[in-house]
């Protein structure tokens, strides 16, 4: 009798067990899956987010604006920041520029400016930091191949309060700013007008416009004059009549020379 009841509890079990229904393919498993799940609800949490953008720009324009605004001002200086060679390649520049130059007539501030930093350049005291949509150069104490124990030592490095007044150029939208405003009139020795008497130095320089329209005088007198039509009409009137009154006059002295001889 309990052997009967256990051969039919065990066909029971069997039976229920191959009723089971099959997990299925791998996508479906995936899908219902821990990570298929959390990939679902991240997908839904985003598409959520988007549509509340898309909402709130629709209702709110100007806000809208204002923020694509900064993001694109934001990628805009990401784009042109001034890389980490763009400085050395402006250095060589403006000194090629200032040596081409007499040192009579080159600007005292340029030249001073630019000298002191081929003198950092020089020694290896130059060093760079990007912050994304700006840039910095400063300088430091020591070449970073240097093996003394102050430039090695972190203790010693330079503190972030000191870094203001270390920075020697600022770099922002593709252009070195402290470098571009010195080299401002480059050319123009300032100290060769410091001893002119007051009425001189208290002179005003001319306009732009004036000196172009000097300089096109200039050049338009060495070209040669052209004489019009009715300048050329004149001018052959005036020597026929010259001819006319030469001959009248002639003829009548050959007329009272006749008269003489005559009489």
């Amino acid at each position: 009798m309990a052997a009967s009841f256990v051969f039919r509890r065990w066909c029971s079990t069997a039976a229920a067990e191959t009723a089971v229904p099959s997990k299925g393919t791998r996508w479906e498993r995936f899908k219902t899956g821990r990570f298929g799940v959390w990939c679902r609800s991240l997908f839904g949490d985003y598409k959520e987010a988007c549509r509340e953008v898309v909402v709130g720009a629709w209702e709110r324009p100007l806000k809208a604006g204002v923020y694509l605004g900064l993001l694109g001002g934001a990628w805009a200086c990401f784009h042109t920041n001034p890389r980490e060679g763009s400085f050395e390649t402006n250095l060589l520049d403006v000194a090629n520029q200032l040596g081409l130059l007499s040192p009579w007539i080159r600007n005292g501030v340029s030249d001073g400016h630019v000298q002191k930093l081929t003198r950092l350049h020089n020694e290896g005291r130059l060093r760079y930091i990007s912050l994304g949509v700006a840039s910095l150069e400063y300088q430091a104490d020591y070449d970073p191949d240097a093996s003394l124990y102050e430039a090695n030592c972190s203790a010693l490095s330079v503190p972030l309060r000191e870094l203001a007044e270390r920075v020697v150029d600022v770099g922002f939208a593709g252009r070195w700013w402290v470098l571009d405003t010195k080299m401002k009139d480059y050319d123009v020795n300032e100290d060769e007008f410091r001893h002119l008497p007051p009425a001189l130095s208290a002179t005003v320089p001319p306009a732009p416009q004036v000196t172009e329209r000097n300089e096109q005088l200039h050049k338009d007198s060495w070209k040669p004059v052209a004489i019009q039509e009715d300048e050329e009409e004149r001018t052959r009137a005036a020597e026929q009549t010259e001819r006319d009154g030469e001959e009248g006059t002639q003829s009548d002295a050959v007329g009272q020379i006749q008269q003489r001889t005559q009489t």
